[in-house]
């Protein structure tokens, strides 16, 4: 089996061995990547790239310093007509570049990029989804392998409901905060402080790693413009420079849209700077619209919500209905559905959210453990040998939870949104599909076996929500929705069933 190969971009390497300090991220990855025996590369792209440097004394120290890493060579004869039919276009030196780390990505010859780089994000999620997934920042980069390769030691992030006077004033969270806004320390006292106003805080590793600041507002004093009697204004979204990425972001998000469809809001918004890409990309995913710019010259992004049956629209796909609408999915005749069983010990590692719960004592309360189950991402993969073929895109996952020594045990707890579904014929091509989604150890991923004679299937999906309380199996038995005993397999329920088990479903819309 091969070393798993992390290709890291020009700005990871220079986060690494320039002369400034090292941030921790940037040191926990070559420290985790040299602990687990994981490849650390450069392309040879990107010593075209330093190059260019016209500072010849930089130029020649970082050239110096980049043979400490191994090198992947380009593609004889790939040129720019051809990344460019598969990327997209290049108009500079370093588009072109970042074609051709993509081309090394895709091809194989690495498992994961690492980059700070925004535009290469977006230029692999435009690619294809599935390379998209295995392009990290250097904070999720660290994540992915703390959790592949030290599971035990790993404490998912956690977010906890405070009033504002909990966080110091002083606290790097605030760090950005100040420079963007002259006055932030006025607000954050007398609009957040004295009110004691609530907040979102992700806890990672005992220090704030995200803070979410909110506020309910009513027309006529908001800057939204969508109607709406009760709006939920996002006064701050901040995630720490060095904890910077997708996961945290869209954990955050996902407490947010959670929140306001189960309290029956009408608008969400927050306001952001054109330059707060990353942000920005998170939120058009999941059905943010610009609607205009406030007097501050801030871009006001807005998502309606509403508690009616989501409508289907022609020509648009269920999944992307879903994301645009999340966390509300479509349902009815035209909408599959399917139960996909999973063991206890899966579905904790995929659930953390619920496994989290019987941890609560008589004396915990919303600050400890945070209002409507914090848990990783939106976005998760599922890994099984199941031979049932999904293919529609948006149909509806209920995963049923087997016999179990916690509770909910033998029970319909969660409901997930289908995107796609790949087939693995390999541990190293099992690593590449399960991308940056993956909470599975290097250990459970090789355990796995996958071939070409029994390839592991993945399946990607939205999570949409959890029953409250789980649909036990004597409901189930009665509902009709099992006949007897539990499945085994994957399951496709008829249009009764799916009726039968979204009943029990309180998610804050029609189902």
């Amino acid at each position: 089996m091969s070393v798993p190969k992390y290709l890291i971009d020009t700005n990871v390497f220079i986060g690494l061995e320039d002369h400034a300090e090292v941030a921790p991220n940037f040191a926990a990855l070559l420290q985790l990547t040299s602990r687990n025996g994981v490849g650390v590369f450069v392309h040879a792209a990107a010593v075209d790239d330093i190059q260019r440097d016209r500072d010849q004394a930089r130029r020649r120290v970082s050239l110096s310093k980049i043979r400490k890493f191994p090198v992947i060579d380009k593609v004889i004869g790939l040129d720019h007509a051809t990344l460019e039919a598969r990327f997209g276009i290049i108009r500079k030196p370093n588009d072109l570049v970042d074609a051709t780390l993509l081309d090394a990505l895709e091809i194989g010859v690495a498992d994961f990029l690492v980059t700070e780089d925004q535009g290469l994000h977006e230029r692999a999620r435009r690619a294809s989804a599935a390379l998209g997934d295995r392009v990290l920042y250097v904070a999720d980069a660290v994540c992915l392998l703390r959790t592949t390769y030290e599971p035990i030691e790993v404490a998912l992030p956690q977010i906890r409901e405070v009033d504002a006077h909990r966080i110091p004033a002083d606290d790097p969270i605030f760090a950005s905060l100040r420079g963007d806004y002259p006055d932030f320390d006025r607000w954050w006292r007398e609009k957040c402080v004295k009110p004691m106003r609530k907040c979102w805080v992700v806890v990672d590793d005992r220090a704030i790693a995200g803070l979410v600041v909110r506020k309910d507002e009513v027309p006529g004093d908001t800057d939204a413009s969508l109607p709406g009697t009760k709006i939920l204004k996002v006064c701050t979204f901040k995630v720490r420079p060095e904890s910077r990425g997708i996961k945290l972001g869209e954990l955050l998000l996902k407490q947010i849209l959670w929140y306001a469809q189960t309290n029956r809001h009408d608008v969400v918004y927050l306001t952001t700077y054109a330059g707060q890409a990353t942000l920005i990309d998170l939120l058009e995913f999941y059905g943010f619209v610009h609607t205009h710019n406030n007097q501050n010259g801030e871009g006001v992004y807005e998502k309606a919500l509403s508690r009616d049956r989501l409508s289907i629209v022609p020509g648009m796909s269920l999944f992307d209905i879903a994301r645009y609408n999340y966390p509300r999915f479509a349902t009815g005749s035209s909408v599959s559905a399917y139960v996909i069983p999973i063991k206890e010990a899966y579905h904790e590692v995929l659930f953390p959210e619920l496994a989290q719960r019987k941890q609560l004592s008589l004396f915990s309360t919303a600050a400890d453990f945070g209002i409507h189950m914090p848990g990783n991402t939106i976005r998760k993969v599922y890994l099984c040998r199941a031979q049932a073929q999904i293919e529609q895109r948006g149909a509806l996952l209920f995963f049923y939870k087997g016999k179990s020594g916690n509770l909910p045990s033998q029970a319909i707890t969660t409901v997930g949104i289908f995107q796609d579904m790949a087939l693995a014929r390999s541990t190293e091509e099992l690593r590449r599909i399960a991308g940056g989604r993956s909470v599975y150890s290097d250990a459970q991923l090789t355990m796995m076996a996958a071939t070409s004679d029994r390839p592991v299937k993945v399946i990607n999906f939205l999570l949409a929500g959890h029953f409250e309380p789980a649909v036990s199996l004597p409901t189930l038995k009665g509902d009709r929705v099992f006949a007897d005993h539990p499945p085994q397999s994957i399951k496709q329920l008829d249009q009764q069933q799916q009726e039968a088990v979204l009943r029990h479903s309180h998610l804050g819309f029609v189902t």
